[in-house]
């Protein structure tokens, strides 16, 4: 079983997530911002992970810091509990509408963590979060999960549609390339490794 607990306490966050890859159960996702949250529970339904987050930030300053930090650890229970990678499929790119929105998000599991956000024209604010904690979060997340991601919007018009269209891709392809083909392969890469 793939999965990993992670604690992190800063003087800005203290953050306790629970990630596992091959068992989805019951999610519960605390982090004090509202549309993190939701966004959250939809990509762990959507990528099929247990997945269960307490976190408590500085929310007095803003949900920066509390997003972001989310966004680290998340990549770093990913990393953990990918462990070797043998045998999984690496690769994998999706395409889902919400309503009138459209995105594609294209992942390599890759140990090279690179991350191209192409989404415009998002407002500022969607209710009271910042939308470009978007990016942040998914750039947190790359760096510490050694992943390269592609995020591109294709077409939308409502802000929510958009960002959830995204967060419901990232779990499908997150879950499509973590899997396993062959627990005996090999690690898929000429290089013999991605670690």
């Amino acid at each position: 079983m793939r999965q990993s607990t992670i604690k992190r306490d800063t003087t800005e966050t203290q953050i306790e997530l629970k990630l596992n890859i091959d068992e989805f159960n019951q999610t519960t996702i605390e982090t004090g911002v509202g549309f993190f949250n939701h966004m959250l529970t939809l990509f762990a339904a959507h990528g099929k992970f247990g997945l269960n987050i307490k976190a408590a930030g500085d929310l007095e300053v803003d949900a920066h810091h509390t997003v972001e930090d989310v966004g680290i650890v998340l990549g770093r229970a990913f990393n953990e509990a990918m462990g070797d990678k043998k045998g999984i499929k690496r690769y994998a790119s999706d395409f889902t509408p919400m309503d009138e929105s459209l995105s594609l998000v294209s992942i390599d599991i890759s140990n090279r963590p690179y991350l191209v956000f192409d989404v415009e024209g998002l407002p500022e604010k969607i209710g009271t979060f910042d939308s470009e904690l978007v990016e942040e979060f998914f750039r947190a997340f790359v760096n510490q999960a050694g992943v390269t991601l592609h995020i591109k919007l294709i077409h939308g018009q409502n802000s929510h549609h958009i960002i959830e269209s995204i967060f419901k891709g990232f779990g499908r392809v997150l879950n499509e390339a973590a899997t396993i083909l062959d627990p005996d392969g090999e690690v898929p890469s000429t290089k013999g490794t991605l670690s």
